[in-house]
């Protein structure tokens, strides 16, 4: 029982660690230079993201959560444009 207990306790800590630090990478760039004006406004979010970061580093994160929302947003943004480019190849193939 006790070994379940630590397993489990030990397996969380280890999602949660990992989680935090995904968390923290941000955004990436992950379309190719196919679709490249969509690479490029994935450039632009990462970019942002880290601006947005040292931002909040330089105002203690006292920026009222409106930085960390803004780098939500920005994360869906990235998000919605893996999406658009992965439409834009089933398309190429039909």
């Amino acid at each position: 029982m006790k070994k379940s207990i630590l397993l489990g306790a030990a397996v969380g800590a280890a999602l949660v660690f990992g989680c935090a630090t995904q968390a923290q990478q941000g955004p990436m760039v992950d379309i190719g230079n196919r679709h490249g004006n969509l690479r490029q406004a994935q450039e632009n979010i990462v970019q942002a993201w880290h601006l947005v970061s040292e931002a909040q580093e330089m105002n203690d994160s006292r920026l009222g959560g409106h930085a960390a929302n803004a780098k939500r947003l920005l994360e869906q943004a990235n998000d919605e444009l893996r999406l658009a480019a992965d439409v834009a190849n089933e398309n190429e193939r039909h």
